[in-house]
């Protein structure tokens, strides 16, 4: 399968997204923060034959400009200019983290534009200290020595951000933005997850330091539609296990088609 790296405009930004293109049903996929749009790709090479998967680089990850802000209304409006983009009335969305929290609460204000969400180990209220992220911001004489800050336990997730240029190693990301990103997205949301209903499909990984399964769960139980479910995997569960991730997206969705 070829996905496309094409791009747009919203507002003074230019924005990256992959795109296998096609006529299936659209499913826009939004990343956490500090990744991009890649690590969707095994995704979209799972379902291909059903889903056309769009993923989003989102403002200030991977090929899309870094921007002045990123509040959560800059990240709607984002969204909306991709859905304007492409040309899409409604599509499915799909968001871990940042994403997660990004889709619910698009799904509030446009009730109307998203048939599904499948929220990836993002709950309702978000409290998570991430400053230790300034620790990896510079340049680095190799990739080695830049692995070795970002450490063990987030590699695996940030080697598609990792970027080479005639001064070194670097991330795609800056790390003070992100954490101003991560500073916007803290506090309660419940009133967003609660504002939509359409069908709605919750995972948490097993191995999560970011959830837990009670507040999910009660995410889950308070919300109309919606589905919960645990996967073995930690915050970034698709990642972890993509296998699994891709068969309860698969039965989740044709569920849609079929209710029966």
């Amino acid at each position: 399968m070829t996905m496309e790296r094409r791009n747009f405009k919203s507002g003074s930004l230019t924005l990256s997204y992959l795109d296998p293109g096609g006529k299936n049903e659209a499913i826009i996929a939004l990343h956490a923060h500090w990744m991009e749009a890649l690590t969707f790709m095994p995704l979209a090479e799972s379902l291909k034959s059903e889903w056309r998967v769009i993923a989003l680089d989102q403002r200030g990850h991977g090929y899309s400009d870094h921007a002045s802000s990123y509040t959560r209304e800059d990240y709607l409006c984002d969204l909306a200019a991709l859905y304007e983009h492409l040309g899409i009335r409604r599509a499915i969305l799909l968001g871990n983290s940042l994403g997660g929290v990004n889709a619910y609460q698009f799904a509030a204000r446009y009730p109307d534009r998203v048939q599904a969400l499948v929220i990836e180990d993002i709950g309702a209220v978000v409290n998570d200290e991430t400053s230790f992220v300034l620790n990896w911001a510079g340049k680095f004489e190799s990739r080695e020595q830049l692995a070795q800050v970002v450490g063990p336990r987030f590699l695996p997730y940030l080697e598609d951000s990792f970027r080479q240029d005639s001064n070194g190693w670097r991330l795609a990301f800056s790390p003070k933005e992100m954490l101003e990103s991560q500073r916007g997205l803290l506090g309660d949301h419940c009133e967003d997850w609660l504002g939509s209903s359409c069908p709605a499909l919750l995972i948490r990984g097993k191995e999560s330091r970011v959830t837990s399964p009670a507040h999910l769960q009660a995410m889950a139980a308070r919300r109309p539609n919606t589905i919960f479910q645990q996967l073995p995997g930690g915050h970034v569960v698709h990642f972890d296990s993509p296998e699994a991730f891709a068969h309860s997206l698969r039965n989740f969705l044709l569920n849609l088609a079929d209710p029966g």
